[in-house]
């Protein structure tokens, strides 16, 4: 049978603030997922060197006149992407690349004032209790700091290369995977009713684990989407005719497959789904088995079956070759996924407890 803990009385005025403070969370993090999906749309129509410039305040205005636009499509036209793929683009075609990018970098300064503009007013109106203000300021932080991780990543592709570093698209893909699972974790832990108490001892390191191979999962997933690795080998489940195919260390120095090797980087991709989809069903086993019943058990369970959904949209998108609906589907899947493990985990620690002086 299991057992509540924090059964710590939650005063109504602090109970009420945290219903706020968390339905504020959740709202950013739909953004934020969102926000990833739109990117994946970049990545996959090729749309995000379209816009040469960072301009975080100027730039949130799109070109209103054809002489703007003749002005955006010049710059675009002096980049190796233009002049090596794209050389004789119409403007109407590059109208709808630049609209992807737009609506990308608008969509991320919406985030940031829908998280700035809130945590201003709870902060002046006394809502955030002391120790939940370094936690919202980090997250304001980790987002400012995506900005220039995003403009860094673009940047790559404007000089010598013919698109972005996909060193630097997972580092973004990541990084705003992290601020996902920060945003539900502080949000998971505001909930006001009582939890259960964690099966064992370990559940807490696997909850972690498991939302540590995810981020992982999603990182490797970064490198295959930079170096489209997904539209070679597209088959399953062998690679190239072989179970473990022989060119996976080509390159030298040998570190170098791992991160620029397409065959390697898809190889790797599809053991860490294999890992994650074993694990996740082997604490969905345990998890039934020591606390039967539990909301726990029922957590363990819904993940595991979120990663075999995702396992198999993952195969079916390779299969096809990666149209760009059953590519969307996959990465909003990833984070569908990472949302589960960071819910599941968070609930075996229970709420955030009530400070003595409240």
């Amino acid at each position: 049978m299991t057992t509540l803990t924090d059964a710590t009385f939650v005063p109504p005025r602090i109970a009420d603030n945290r219903r706020l403070i968390r339905i504020w969370l959740y709202v950013i993090a739909a953004m934020v997922m969102a926000l990833v999906v739109v990117g994946g749309a970049t990545r996959l129509t090729e749309s995000g060197l379209s816009i040469t410039e960072w301009k975080p305040i100027h730039g949130v205005v799109p070109p209103l006149s054809d002489t703007e636009w003749q002005e955006e499509f010049d710059l675009y036209r002096q980049i190796p992407q233009y002049q090596q793929i794209n050389r004789g683009m119409a403007l109407s075609e590059f109208k709808v690349i630049y609209w992807w990018e737009w609506s990308h970098r608008f969509l991320a300064r919406s985030v940031g004032i829908a998280f700035a503009l809130p945590l201003l007013f709870f902060w002046v109106t006394g809502r955030i209790e002391p120790w939940l203000k370094p936690r919202l300021v980090g997250l304001l932080a980790l987002g400012g700091l995506q900005g220039g991780i995003g403009w860094w990543m673009v940047a790559s592709g404007l000089v010598e290369r013919t698109d972005v570093s996909q060193y630097r698209l997972a580092v973004h893909l990541t990084m705003a995977c992290i601020i996902l699972t920060a945003t539900l974790w502080i949000a998971r832990g505001l909930v006001n009713r009582p939890t259960e108490r964690a099966p064992t001892d370990h559940s807490y390191l696997v909850g972690f684990l498991l939302v540590a191979m995810v981020l992982f999962q999603i990182y490797l997933g970064g490198l295959v989407a930079g170096l489209n690795a997904g539209l070679s080998y597209n088959t399953w489940p062998l690679m190239d005719g072989q179970v473990i195919p022989s060119n996976l260390l080509a390159m030298t120095p040998t570190w170098r497959n791992f991160f620029e090797n397409p065959m390697t980087v898809q190889f790797v991709h599809r053991l860490g789904a294999y890992a994650l989809l074993t694990v996740a069903i082997l604490h969905a086993i345990a998890a039934r088995r020591m606390a039967p019943g539990s909301h726990h058990a029922r957590g363990a369970t819904w993940l595991a079956v979120a990663v075999l959904a995702q396992a198999m949209i993952g195969i079916t998108t390779l299969l096809m070759h990666v149209p760009i609906d059953a590519a969307l589907m996959h990465q909003a899947g990833a984070l569908v996924v990472l949302a589960g493990a960071v819910f599941h985990a968070r609930g075996l620690f229970g709420r955030y407890p009530v400070p003595a002086a409240a």
